[in-house]
């Protein structure tokens, strides 16, 4: 199945892809298809009161992750990419006070949040771990219509019939055959660089573009680094304590303000551009901790990898320019959609694996490609960070975005530039194919014990007391 650069890298806000950008959207999805009204109801029923239900992980998680919050607002017809974090405290004080929802263009509907929406612990929907359903009830509490929604990761949502028609046809959706690069596996993509002299960017490229014109495409790429820039420059200024109760401080700044000493004074430091590139990543994820505005790249736990490389690359190599970051933002995708399709993106079904593993293959990849890589060690390097990611767990303590997953984004820019420059040094052989690792991400989230994925019932969540 074609995913588009935008699919992967998606503006919205913190703290969580799955747990707070899908649930928004599957909200006024669900509005949507309250508002059209193609569905069977006894005569004269009308909508008076909106029911929530949040299952798996979204039950276990859902406050540290302010899934409530983000069920809330999509029902009040917002989305993630065109609500403004200012005023949601405000929109939310507005719904606990009065025990209605207001969206646009509806009628104003019952919801008292603290009966309504629902944190069902007990049941798992069959789909995903990351269940959620609506309702809608008349006067009486006849439920006249409810569907299910699955948020799969990256802000992704699908709904109960399409998660069954994917299954029903393999697990897989088709690869897209109306791009002239059709790639779903690692190995395709290299066979059809081979056989066009193209790289994976220049491919990439093509596939956008009999979607939209290439200034629209340059256009949208910019503003989707124009956006990481944002996060990591206002993370940069932001102090004091993040919220949800942790009272973890916000760090990126008071190290930021020291490199810049370092670099004045000229000193000596070996460690300057792993310092750099961690002062990068945990600006970007504090400010997801604290609900800002950042990008899927490709979830919300994961969003500081891919930005920082981006940030170093253009810090640390006297060539980068535009071009380079857009290539960089193709090549990235590119990885990234082979990813999903055959694996996962989502903590809560394959662990952190498939958050900061899958940011960190899609920084590295996007990295080698812009130092000049071939498509073969570009490849290589996307391996070579996943791999050193597989088995990890997602384990947030208390439920919220911030440990051990802020450092974690650190540690994956690391490994991303780590697996680059060992990428480029070589000339693209290598013993494990990406295709096989991705196989054995996927494997590893299925036989991992439910507790670490997502749910803080394991790992750090439970072996670390909350102050």
């Amino acid at each position: 199945m074609f995913l588009s650069v935008f699919d992967l890298f998606k503006i919205g806000i913190g703290p969580s892809s799955s747990h707070t950008m899908g649930p928004m959207t599957a909200g006024h999805q669900f509005l949507k298809e309250l508002k059209d009204g193609q569905w069977p109801r006894p005569h004269n029923a009308k909508v008076t009161r909106i029911k929530a239900y949040l299952h798996g992980s979204l039950a276990f998680t859902g406050i540290g992750h302010a899934t409530d919050r983000a069920v809330i607002l999509g029902l009040c017809g917002f989305l993630p990419a065109n609500i403004d974090p200012n005023n949601m405290d405000t929109l939310l004080a507005k719904v606990n006070e009065e025990h209605k929802i207001r969206p646009s263009g509806h009628p104003a509907y019952d919801f008292d949040p603290k009966a309504d929406l629902v944190m069902d612990r007990k049941v798992a929907l069959p789909g995903h771990a990351n269940g959620l359903a609506f309702e809608a009830l008349d006067r009486d509490d006849r439920v006249l219509l409810r569907r299910v929604y699955y948020s799969i990761g990256g802000g992704f949502i699908v709904t109960e019939e399409e998660l069954n028609a994917t299954r029903v046809s393999g697990g897989k959706a088709p690869a897209d055959d109306n791009v002239p690069y059709p790639f779903a596996t690692a190995k395709a993509m290299l066979e059809m660089s081979a056989k066009s002299g193209l790289s994976i960017a220049e491919m990439k490229r093509a596939n956008e573009e009999t979607r939209m014109s290439r200034v629209e495409l340059d256009a949208g790429l910019d503003k989707i680094w124009d956006a990481m820039r944002s996060c990591i420059e206002r993370g940069l200024t932001q102090e004091g304590i993040m919220p949800g109760g942790l009272n973890v401080r916000r760090r990126a700044k008071q190290l930021h303000d020291r490199l810049n000493e370092e670099w004045r004074q000229n000193r000596h430091n070996p460690l300057l551009a792993n310092d750099w590139l961690s002062v990068y990543a945990m600006a970007v994820n504090e400010e997801n901790a604290a609900g800002g505005r950042v990008v899927t790249a490709p979830t919300n736990g994961a969003a500081g990898v891919v930005p920082a490389v981006m940030r170093y690359y253009l810090h640390f190599h006297e060539d980068a320019d535009q071009k380079g970051i857009r290539d960089f933002l193709l090549t990235s995708s590119a990885v990234g959609g082979i990813i999903k399709h055959n694996a996962s993106i989502s903590g809560a079904e394959v662990g952190c694996q498939g958050e900061v593993g899958s940011a960190s293959a899609m920084a590295a990849a996007g990295l080698a490609a812009v130092l000049g890589g071939t498509s073969e060690q570009i490849e290589n390097a996307a391996e070579i960070a996943l791999e050193h990611h597989l088995g990890m767990t997602c384990d947030p303590i208390a439920g919220l975005v911030q440990v051990p997953c802020i450092e974690r984004n650190a540690l994956g820019a690391v490994k991303a530039v780590t697996g680059a420059s060992l990428a480029v040094k070589g000339d693209g052989t290598h013993f494990v194919p990406l295709d096989a690792c991705i196989e054995t991400m996927r494997q590893t989230g299925v036989d991992m014990n439910e507790r670490y994925k997502e749910t803080s019932l394991g790992g750090l969540a439970v072996n670390v007391v909350e102050c």
